[in-house]
């Protein structure tokens, strides 16, 4: 099943913030929420994979393995950006397949869809 998750994108950022970390309309960049999805993996025991598959385009970000057989794939991106038509008709494939498939844009979703990978 193909699960887009969806959150409030409200965005505090503490005085100090590095500039880096932020673009240039105040939200967080893909790269840093990856770089957070991957670690809080890591934090749970997992392995978060990144998966390049030349010759298909549009595969995830991510492939995301957890103790006891738990997998799923994972598209970051950046906050209020969607994937593309190519990612979104591969997150279909996959899920006729059977596998999950999530889209994460924004470090408050990490949380919520690690759980549910771990749960299924």
């Amino acid at each position: 099943m193909y699960v887009r998750v969806h959150a409030y994108r409200s965005f505090w950022f503490r005085h100090g913030t590095s500039a880096q970390v932020l673009r240039g309309d105040g939200l967080l960049r893909e790269s840093v929420i990856e770089r957070n999805f991957v670690t809080e993996v890591k934090k749970r025991g997992g392995l978060a994979v990144k998966f390049v598959s030349p010759g298909l385009d549009g595969v995830p970000d991510r492939l995301v393995l957890f103790p006891g057989g738990k997998m799923a794939f994972v598209e970051l991106k950046a906050p209020g950006k969607n994937m593309r038509p190519i990612q979104e008709k591969r997150a279909r494939q996959l899920t006729a397949l059977g596998f999950r498939v999530y889209c994460v844009d924004n470090k408050e979703m990490i949380g919520g869809v690690l759980d549910e990978i771990q749960a299924a």
